[in-house]
């Protein structure tokens, strides 16, 4: 396993480097990232998709899971094509994959040409007016490095029309287009029988086979289940590579990726009729054992998942057993009732599972009322990031706060 030393710290006006053993045990909790596992799920995609290449997405962060050490891992699977969202999240993935495709889908900012060259980046055009500052930016500096074009098939955000997309057939025709890659999104590809889902695949493959010669993409995650002729020549995995059910009417095909431990602060006794927490919403039915635990809403861990006298919220794993949270999240504390457990069976220091051990990132989305995505992208910045497998020789980027 891999330690990811926290930055130096500051001690009386003087600066000590800290030891990754003296960050873990002073952390509030780890967070491990199985990099094997990640390999795993990408290269079981990968297998599905075929005979299209597989891709991987990982903007936000790599999902909050570190977006150096995930694409390091992922290139030397054999990955060759990146997505982020941004051009600095382009930067970094390039630091860690000398020589992937990297696609920046949120397309081209005005006048930033040039630092898309800079690390040989292509922008996701989604509009004609980036496609016009892009074509003025590669004639003026003779770039070659190439654009992907998104075409709007029915998710309606970012995109060119259909009729847009078919203005510029003529331009692929003429040869030297610049264009690496045509592409779509697909809105509704985890719910199998839905209606757009169809519609969108027979318009994508309509326009996709004017671009003759230019590679096509459709599906992320979802789209890679829904059979072959959504696959076409590149898949685009994101949540998926990070354990996230790609197929919610089904089991997940997927392995866990991701384990969050918080640390307990403290044991303690409450009588019947004591209550706990913040708003007094859950009242101790008996004489209750309390675990105290040090993670909170502040930490990604949301405070719709707390319990109420009329509601069981969501469970931690102490002891190797299911035990339910007990009253609301506060931004730094989880109260849980460990009442079942043995005597002695858990003491101050030791770890409680929040995610692991059973306790799947899709069952954290439903505790949360969200969806497994916004759970990994919203674990904050306080959890020691660890890894295991995949031998990543660089720190882990800085997470980005939680939300």
């Amino acid at each position: 396993m891999n330690i990811a030393a926290n930055p130096k710290s500051v001690e009386a006006g003087r600066v000590l480097s800290s030891s990754p053993e003296a960050d873990q045990a002073s952390a509030i909790g780890t967070l491990t990232i199985d990099l094997d596992a990640l390999v795993a799920n990408w290269r079981k995609l990968e297998k599905t998709a075929v005979p299209a290449e597989c891709a991987g997405v990982v903007k936000a962060n790599a999902y909050g899971c570190g977006a150096g050490p995930v694409s390091k891992a992922l290139a030397a699977a054999g990955c060759k094509t990146f997505f982020v969202a941004t051009l600095e999240e382009a930067r970094e993935v390039r630091a860690a994959a000398p020589d992937a495709a990297i696609y920046v889908l949120n397309g081209l900012f005005p006048n930033c040409g040039e630092a898309f060259a800079a690390i040989n980046a292509q922008p996701v055009i989604g509009s004609l007016d980036e496609l016009a500052e892009w074509d003025v930016f590669c004639r003026r500096s003779g770039w070659r490095g190439g654009a992907a074009i998104h075409i709007d098939t029915g998710m309606s955000r970012l995109g060119l029309t259909i009729a847009e997309a078919e203005a510029l057939v003529p331009r692929i025709h003429a040869g030297d287009h610049g264009i690496s890659l045509v592409m779509s999104h697909l809105a509704c590809a985890e719910m199998l029988n839905h209606p757009l889902n169809g519609k969108q695949v027979h318009a994508f493959r309509e326009i996709a086979s004017q671009f003759t010669g230019v590679p096509a993409s459709l599906s992320a995650s979802s789209g890679i289940y829904l059979g072959s002729h959504f696959s076409f020549d590149l898949v685009r995995p994101g949540a998926a590579l990070y354990g996230i059910n790609p197929t919610p009417e089904a089991d997940n095909p997927m392995q866990p990726v991701v384990e969050l431990r918080a640390r307990i602060l403290q044991v303690r006794n409450v009588e019947r009729g004591d209550s706990v927490g913040y708003g007094a919403t859950w009242t101790a039915k008996r004489p209750t054992r309390l675990a105290v635990l040090s993670a909170g809403y502040a930490d990604g861990y949301f405070r719709a998942a707390g319990g109420s006298d009329g509601t069981r919220g969501a469970d931690v794993v102490i002891a190797g057993q299911r035990c339910p949270i007990a009253g609301r999240i506060s931004m730094d504390l989880i109260a849980v009732d460990i009442t079942e457990l043995p005597q002695g069976a858990v003491r101050r220091g030791q770890m409680a599972t929040l995610l692991g051990d059973g306790i799947t990132v899709d069952e954290l989305g439903h505790h949360f009322g969200t969806i497994g995505y916004e759970v990994l992208t919203s674990l904050g910045a306080r959890y020691q990031r660890t890894y295991k497998g995949g031998e990543p020789t660089m720190a882990p980027s800085e997470p980005a706060p939680a939300a």
